[in-house]
């Protein structure tokens, strides 16, 4: 599919600079939504993909067709949450329709499973020093847990997690400043059970597929 074919509807900011844990040296990252012509889609000779990435020296942008982001959405994937909340960039009227689907498209067995699972594969990174960079994988580890207790008991969470009262932790975290990691691992049990009990609150929140479908079947339709 060429640059040209796909129609991006969505771009945010995301990572430290969203977190409020930026410094001079921090680059931008960026994530964000196209759509994929349906004509293109439904070709034989289709060449359709999901994900779209390009690394820059001072900036990262990955992008979903919608398709793809919405089923990740559906299955309560960290990263594709945060995109929906994260401070705009760029959105057309469609992309303001995605992000107004956030309430619809998680569910409260998802979020606890997904987040949850997303802080265990950061701490197996923060354990191992993987790329040598175990402070960012500390502190991606208390923020998800957090945003996913926030989820669960208000049914959004905080993009700027400075602002929070795990922020001074993160940020803690985040430049190295742990006396061991147990300091960390203690501090991510702490939350993850806080995140089982409110789950437990809040078992039954189920995604609503017919609203989801509904927008993406209209998309579809409007750019074949």
């Amino acid at each position: 599919m060429s640059e040209k074919a796909k129609k991006s509807i969505l771009k945010v900011i995301v990572g430290s600079q969203a977190h409020g844990l930026s410094t001079p040296e921090s680059d931008i990252d960026y994530r964000g939504v196209y759509v994929a012509p349906t004509s293109e889609i439904l070709s034989l000779n289709s060449k359709y993909k999901g994900t779209h990435w390009i690394e820059g020296e001072n900036e990262d942008n990955t992008s979903w067709e919608l398709f793809h982001f919405l089923h990740l959405a559906t299955h309560s994937n960290p990263t594709i949450l945060e995109t929906f909340l994260a401070p705009v960039e760029e959105s057309t009227p469609e992309g303001d329709e995605l992000r107004a689907l956030f309430p619809y498209v998680w569910s409260s067995t998802n979020v606890m499973n997904a987040f949850i699972g997303y802080g265990l594969n950061q701490r197996k990174k923060f354990l191992e020093r993987k790329d040598t960079r175990p402070a960012k994988y500390a502190a991606a580890h208390l923020r998800v847990l957090y945003n996913a207790w926030e989820l669960l008991t208000t049914g959004t969470f905080t993009i700027k997690i400075s602002d929070t009262p795990v922020g001074d932790d993160v940020r803690r975290f985040k430049t190295g400043q742990y006396t061991s990691a147990g300091d960390v691992i203690d501090k991510c049990i702490i939350w993850e059970d806080k995140v089982k009990a409110a789950y437990a609150d809040n078992p039954n929140k189920q995604t609503e597929y017919e609203k989801i479908n509904e927008f993406l079947l209209k998309v579809r339709q409007s750019n074949w």
